[in-house]
């Protein structure tokens, strides 16, 4: 069984789902919201498994005062380092030097070696992070969840904190390759365009990063199949992570709620140029990843 499991994705991808879905099997330890706010009190999560299976799903929602798994940004960025939760381009293992190997160490093995957990499940979206992270945590193992381009890009282009509007000069993702800006500009610089060349980028990312890493550390699952048959794909994960089945997370995947409404959404939200520019800048990876 690894110690260390991170899902991973691009953002706006379902992997927030996946996370608090796994969170409530019992041997599941994580970082969580009040431990990210409350970082100054040195919290470590010890009773978090315990309190998020008591508290009830109304109250782990999104949109409200909640109790819930988190990425943790706030306090990594004052224990570990901003690389690790702001880069402006992918961290390997040529990025991990001790100092950093340190940081990440101590802060992922305190929690888990406090939370007494077998498995201690961490979620990073954007960059895939995963070969600094396997270079300092070396069973680490990874659940990649990818989802439709085009849903991404609708999703990204509605959201308040999103970077594109300051054009690719001023994003997180680094510069656009000639190439890229080209075919941009070609679509009357499409803001779902350059949405859908953010996807693509960072699924670039976490192709190369997969390619550096052992076959069976990687785990890898389309957010649409997921929400279709999620008896099937958690068992498929648990299996990954080496968790034994449960009653008590079988009970919670029954409460959990999974629609597959949204999943087309972007043929609402988006305009007929919207799409075809999606169509042109993201084609090509679309129908790697299955999406016709």
């Amino acid at each position: 069984m690894t110690r260390f499991v991170f899902i991973i994705g691009s953002g706006r991808c379902g992997s927030s789902l996946v996370q608090e879905v796994l969170a409530r099997h019992p041997d599941v330890g994580f970082l969580s919201n009040v431990d990210d706010r409350l970082g100054g009190l040195g919290l470590t999560g010890r009773w978090n498994n315990a309190i998020y299976r008591a508290v009830p799903p109304a109250l782990t929602r999104k949109g409200r005062l909640r109790f819930a798994p988190s990425e943790g940004y706030r306090i990594l960025d004052k224990q570990v380092s901003p690389m690790l939760s702001e880069p402006f381009r992918d961290l390997t293992e040529m990025d991990d030097a001790p100092w950093i190997q340190d940081r990440v160490r101590a802060f992922f093995e305190q929690r888990y070696l406090s939370q007494r957990q077998p498995v201690f499940v961490h979620k990073f979206t954007g960059w895939p992070r995963a070969g600094l992270l396997r270079d300092a945590l070396s069973d680490a193992r990874f659940i990649h969840i990818v989802r439709d381009g085009r849903a991404v890009a609708a999703s990204l282009v509605q959201m308040s904190w999103w970077s594109g509007y300051g054009g690719p000069e001023n994003w997180r993702w680094g510069s656009l390759p000639d190439e890229l800006l080209d075919l941009w500009e070609g679509t009357g610089q499409s803001w779902a365009g350059l949405a859908g060349l953010e996807w693509r980028i960072l699924m670039d990312a976490h192709e190369r990063a997969r390619a550096a890493l052992p076959e069976d550390s990687w785990l890898e699952l389309r957010y649409e199949d997921i929400v279709s048959d999620p008896s099937r794909y958690f068992a498929e994960m648990l299996e990954f992570v080496g968790l034994a089945p449960s009653v008590t997370f079988d009970a919670a995947l029954d409460r959990q709620r999974f629609s597959t409404a949204r999943t087309a959404s972007f043929l609402t939200d988006l305009s007929g140029d919207d799409l075809d520019a999606l169509d042109r800048l993201i084609g090509d990876h679309l129908e790697h990843y299955g999406y016709a």
